[in-house]
């Protein structure tokens, strides 16, 4: 299954954190990028323009051969901007920055690829576009041939997705954010608990799960993932093997929802707004759910982001905290008399989540100040090449998924932890349609 380092989470390292955390270098690397933007702009320059290589539709086998000639100065120039940034955190973080560089250029030149056949419109017509084309390529790869080591050191799944939603923050308004946040807020609230007991509930109870373990299961399956089973998996001191058990069987249906979700959605005729809202409810991780959205459209995009970044997302350091007060005062018997302490929230939370909002910030605060044809220029030379950029970072994700994900590994998780997930994941995709298509379907495709 995904092969996810799992460390055991660990009290806040103070302000060494803001260089060796990923969180946090998502943040520093997602808003240089708009910060930098921002400058070029403001001296009048295109070069963020020339950097954001757009691959067109085609349906000629020649037209993108024809583009790559006319480009390929761009995409070289593309692909040593995100090298070099990339590698600047790698380094800090303690990696191998020699092994990452090989690797990425492989990754980079498999993303080139896919975008590029993702672009044709055969394949948008099956609904494998570029985000969704990435993830099937990175599976097959991945499970029919051995992943080298050095390829292996940039599959980044999670820094890739995390830098790229800090990205998404600078292409919507804050003003969206702040109107369209409650009801994501509300509406996430609604899933995240009822997922999260039923998960809970059906490991202890049905299927005699540890406590610790249905956890871990309950987290990934409610709130954000492959963070919050690590998060929530530290908070309550579960064993590496049940977080590892759990990350698998978040991919596993974050996999099956990728494909399963637009097909629905297509089938069913369901507006874009209500769509990506509803895989904002249903889908269990922010890469896999990026991918879906991307296959229904923008709108979806924004409303999924709404939904699962501002909504879901922001559960992660509330609930670790929660479940380790619980962990603490009734699963465990301690000597020393300590306890959890409200700075346990802050050490959970997603910082990448804060990007996301001081991004949106920072453009609206920008385009506030503008007449309506300079808005127009910030449009074109800050937001859509940031767009671009940030296609190409879930591509990396997408990537990164299929690649490190093993099917054979499925064997080793076991049913009854699968059939507790299985459980949550009833209840938690029909109550998405429900509230998100049924409930509040108006108001969520309003959402621009």
């Amino acid at each position: 299954m995904a092969q996810v380092k799992v460390n055991k989470t660990s009290p806040s390292g103070g302000w060494s954190d803001l260089w060796k955390k990923e969180d946090y270098w998502a943040v520093w690397l997602g808003l240089g990028v708009v910060l930098i933007a921002i400058l070029l702009w403001s001296f009048g320059s295109n070069i963020m323009k020339t950097i954001a290589v757009s691959i067109p539709s085609w349906s000629e086998f020649g037209e993108p051969t024809a583009f790559l000639g006319q480009n390929i100065g761009n995409i070289i120039l593309l692909y040593l901007c995100f090298l070099a940034i990339f590698s600047l955190a790698v380094k800090v973080l303690g990696y191998d920055v020699k092994q990452f560089a090989i690797g990425f250029t492989v990754l980079y030149v498999l993303s080139v690829i896919v975008t590029i056949f993702g672009s044709w419109t055969l394949m948008k017509k099956w609904n494998l576009e570029a985000p969704l084309l990435a993830l099937a390529v990175g599976l097959i790869l991945g499970n029919f041939l051995t992943i080298p080591k050095w390829l292996d050191a940039a599959l980044k799944t999670e820094f890739f997705v995390k830098t790229g939603i800090v990205l998404m923050g600078a292409t919507l308004p804050f003003t969206l954010i702040m109107q369209s946040g409650p009801v994501a807020f509300l509406q996430a609230t609604i899933i995240a608990v009822t997922t999260f007991l039923t998960i809970y509930w059906a490991g202890t109870r049905l299927f005699g799960l540890d406590k610790r373990f249905s956890t871990c299961l309950a987290a990934g399956g409610s709130i954000c993932g492959v963070s919050a089973s690590i998060a929530i998996g530290g908070a309550v001191k579960a064993e590496k093997q049940h977080v590892s058990v759990a990350i698998s069987l978040v991919v596993v249906w974050a996999t099956i929802m990728i494909f399963s979700l637009p097909i629905l959605i297509k089938a069913l005729g369901i507006p874009d707004g209500p769509a990506g809202a509803w895989i904002g409810t249903s889908e269990f991780a922010d890469a896999a759910g990026i991918a879906a959205a991307a296959a229904i459209g923008e709108q979806a995009i924004k409303t999924f982001t709404l939904m699962k970044v501002v909504g879901r997302d922001m559960f992660v350091g509330i609930w670790a905290f929660i479940m380790a007060l619980i962990s603490v005062t009734k699963w465990e018997k301690r000597d020393d008399g300590t306890k959890p302490n409200a700075g346990e929230i802050w050490s959970r939370f997603p910082k990448f989540v804060l990007g996301f909002f001081l991004a949106s910030i920072i453009v609206t605060l920008l385009i506030s100040g503008l007449d309506a044809s300079a808005a127009k220029t910030v449009d074109a030379g800050i937001i859509k090449p940031i767009k671009e950029l940030r296609s190409w970072a879930f591509i990396f994700t997408f990537l990164s998924i299929g690649l490190t994900t093993r099917f054979r590994d499925l064997t080793s998780v076991g049913w009854k932890p699968f059939a507790a997930f299985t459980t949550g994941v009833l209840i938690n995709v029909p109550l998405g349609y429900i509230l998100s298509v049924i409930i509040m379907g108006g108001y969520w495709a309003l959402v621009k």
